[in-house]
C-alpha cells in the first residue's frame, strides 16, 4: 500500500504540473511577466530575456494539491505535512513578492537583502518553535560516527542557518535551463528515500511530491526552457529540502546530497572574498555552473554533468545513512 501511494504520488505530481503548464505559460507571456537578464552575465543568456518567469508557482500548487491528495487518501494530512506545507509556501511567498517586483514593478533587484533576510527569519523561526512543541530532538548527528551534538536552544540558530543558507543555495544554482529541476529533483529523491528508511510516511510523500512536480516542470524548463521558476520556485525548493533534513535528522547529511547547492555557494563566496581582498578573480563567473560556461561547455553539458554530480552525490548520501 505505501508503494502505491508513493508511486501514484510521482505521478500525480508529474500530471498536475504537464497539464496546468500549457495553461499558465501563455497567462504568464500575456501579462508580460517575462525574466529581465543581468547584463553582466553570460552574453549567450541575452537571447534568454522575455522567457515567463515565476513558474515556480506551478510547481508550488502541484506539490500542494498532490501533497493533500495522497496523505488524505492514506491516512490524512497531520502536522508534519502542514509544517513542510508552511515552510514552503512561506519561502516561495518570499520568492513571488522578489519577482513581482522585479518583473511586474520593474525594479530590477526586487526585495531587498535586508527584507528578504528577515522574511526567512520570520518563517524559520515559525518552524523551529513549531517542532519544539513537538519535543523534537535538538541533538545533531556527526555522520559516519556514533556521536551527536545537543544544541540546546543553539538548535534555533541552527534551523534559521540551515533554512535560509539552503533556500539562498538553492537560489544561486538556478541560472541554466533545467539546472535546479533536475538537481533538486534528485535531492528530493534522495531524502524520499531516507525518510521511507525511517518510516516517516508524510515526508516521504511530500518528498515524492516535489520530484514529481519538478519532473513535470522540467518538460518545460529544460533547454531550451519555455519558462523558468524565478525566485518564487527556488527559494521555496531551498527552504523545503532543509526542512525535510531537519526533521528526518538528516541534517549533515543534506551537505552530501546537496552538494551541487554547495559547492555554487561557495564559489560565489570565493569569488567575492578574493576580489575585495586581491582584486583578482578565481572564477571566470560565479555560481561556478556560468564559469564552466565561459570556458567553452555547452550549457546543456554543463547541466548534465551537474545532474550526474548532484546523482552520484545522493546515493552516497543514502549510502551513508543506510547501509554504513
Amino acid at each position: 500500500m505505501m508503494e502505491q501511494v508513493i508511486l501514484f504520488t510521482i505521478i500525480l505530481g508529474f500530471l498536475i504540473t504537464v497539464l496546468i503548464s500549457p495553461l499558465f505559460i501563455p497567462f504568464l507571456r500575456r501579462l508580460k511577466f517575462g525574466q529581465s537578464i543581468r547584463e553582466e552575465g553570460p552574453k549567450s543568456h541575452q537571447k534568454k530575456t522575455g522567457t515567463p518567469t515565476m513558474g515556480g508557482l506551478m510547481i508550488l500548487f502541484s506539490i500542494t494539491l498532490s501533497t493533500l491528495i495522497m496523505t488524505a487518501k492514506f491516512q490524512g494530512p497531520t502536522s508534519t505535512t502542514y509544517l513542510l506545507l508552511l515552510v514552503t509556501l512561506g519561502f516561495g511567498l518570499l520568492g513571488f513578492l522578489d519577482d513581482f517586483i522585479k518583473v511586474v514593478m520593474k525594479r530590477n533587484l526586487g526585495l531587498t537583502s535586508l527584507q528578504k533576510l528577515i522574511g526567512q527569519i520570520i518563517i524559520s523561526i515559525i518552524f523551529f518553535f513549531v517542532l519544539k512543541q513537538t519535543g523534537f530532538s535538538t541533538e545533531v548527528a556527526i555522520p559516519l560516527t556514533d556521536f551527536s551534538i545537543d544544541l540546546g536552544w543553539g538548535y534555533a540558530l541552527f534551523i534559521i542557518f540551515w533554512l535560509v543558507g539552503f533556500s539562498n543555495a538553492v537560489n544561486l544554482t538556478d541560472g541554466l535551463d533545467g539546472l535546479v529541476s533536475g538537481t533538486a529533483a534528485i535531492a528530493f529523491g534522495a531524502f524520499a528515500v531516507l525518510a521511507w528508511s525511517q518510516s516517516l510516511f508524510e515526508v516521504s510523500v511530500f518528498s515524492v511530491a516535489v520530484v514529481g512536480a519538478l519532473l513535470g516542470f522540467l518538460v518545460f524548463n529544460a533547454h531550451p526552457a519555455k519558462v523558468f521558476m524565478g525566485d518564487t520556485g527556488s527559494l521555496a525548493l531551498g527552504g523545503a529540502i532543509a526542512a525535510i533534513a531537519i526533521m528526518t535528522k538528516f541534517e549533515l547529511i543534506l551537505l552530501i546530497i546537496g552538494f551541487v547547492f554547495v559547492i555554487e555557494t561557495l564559489s560565489v563566496i570565493i569569488q567575492v572574498a578574493s576580489f575585495k581582498t586581491t582584486g583578482k578573480r578565481v572564477f571566470k563567473m560565479s555560481p561556478l555552473h556560468h564559469h564552466y560556461e565561459l570556458v567553452g561547455w555547452s550549457e546543456w553539458r554543463v547541466v548534465v554533468t551537474f545532474w550526474t554530480v548532484g546523482l552520484l552525490c545522493a546515493i552516497l548520501g543514502i549510502y551513508v545513512e543506510v547501509w554504513m
